[in-house]
């Protein structure tokens, strides 16, 4: 946020104009198609992470460099697919770059959230399932199953899916947690809220409820723990370590600059395997996992 003018997919135009208002001018484009600037050619394609998400394809004088933002190769039902792009130089997130990240298929983790939302339906539990409001709670609501039980948000994430229908995805109904009446019986219902609502006193009016994590963390005991979460499922909108590599080799990329995660022990396995890598430094940083064992030990234990 900040800038005056944004060049974004069209795809997620109302989602940008959710987190971002008015204000800025907006030049949305369809993916694919090209816009000259300054003499560069720049194009936008699909990362997978969550709807209007782009890589950044950028040309000149024959070079092409792919700036892959934040991406996924998981299929996922709100979003269209990452689009390996072939280029000189990627430019690759390492949010999850370790061995100890690989990801079990979505059919299998929405089946791990299905049957304990159910089990807690048995016994009249309300379910508390936390995710972040714009893309991972879409998500979760486009693979649960809503013949379960009535599905709730908090207000943060009704907004969200708004806009998401408004960008096309079909997503299932939920209620807004602040309309509801004031003395309703939770028991049986799923409730989905961002992870900043844990713990306050808008969670509490839950009595009794059975809580759960969706996050790519999760596949980390220590940091499930501490989280103080009856379960924790392994749902990420980032690409997986093997993934990761997946997406570099179709790339055909002769150059590979890493950011945004375990940067330095990408760059390591990447150079001990035949590629030209760097670490590329930025003001931004990912999501940081301070119990997993990032050494590059660690990395070539688990190759």
């Amino acid at each position: 946020p900040g800038h005056q003018k944004y060049l974004a997919a069209k795809e997620g135009e109302h989602i940008f104009r959710l987190r971002l208002g008015v204000e800025p001018e907006f030049d949305f484009v369809e993916f694919g198609e090209m816009r000259n600037l300054n003499g560069v050619n720049v194009s936008l394609h699909p990362a997978g992470h969550m709807t209007g998400s782009a890589q950044v394809r950028i040309e000149r004088r024959g070079e092409v460099c792919v700036v892959s933002g934040d991406y996924k190769l998981q299929s996922d039902p709100t979003t269209r697919s990452f689009e390996p792009i072939r280029c000189n130089t990627f430019v690759t997130e390492s949010t999850f770059g370790l061995p100890i990240f690989r990801w079990e298929t979505s059919e299998s983790v929405f089946g791990e959230i299905n049957a304990w939302w159910s089990a807690n339906t048995a016994v009249g539990k309300p379910t508390v399932l936390y995710g972040y409001s714009v893309g991972k709670a879409q998500r979760l609501l486009a693979g649960v199953d809503p013949d379960i039980g009535p599905i709730f948000g908090h207000g943060a994430i009704v907004n969200a899916c708004a806009a998401y229908r408004a960008c096309g995805v079909d997503l299932p109904d939920i209620q807004s947690v602040q309309s509801a009446a004031s003395n309703r019986d939770w028991s049986g219902a799923l409730i989905v809220a961002p992870p900043s609502a844990h713990g306050t006193p808008w969670i509490r009016r839950f009595d009794n409820a059975a809580t759960g994590m969706a996050s790519g963390w999760m596949r980390v005991r220590g940091i499930r723990r501490r989280r103080a979460m009856d379960r924790g499922f392994v749902v990420s909108d980032h690409v997986d370590w093997f993934g990761m590599l997946d997406a570099i080799r179709a790339t055909d990329a002769s150059e590979v600059w890493v950011t945004h995660g375990y940067a330095s022990q990408v760059v390591d396995y990447l150079c001990r395997h035949g590629y030209n890598a760097k670490e590329l430094l930025t003001h931004f940083r990912g999501e940081g996992g301070d119990d997993v064992d990032a050494s590059s030990d660690a990395v070539a234990a688990a190759e």
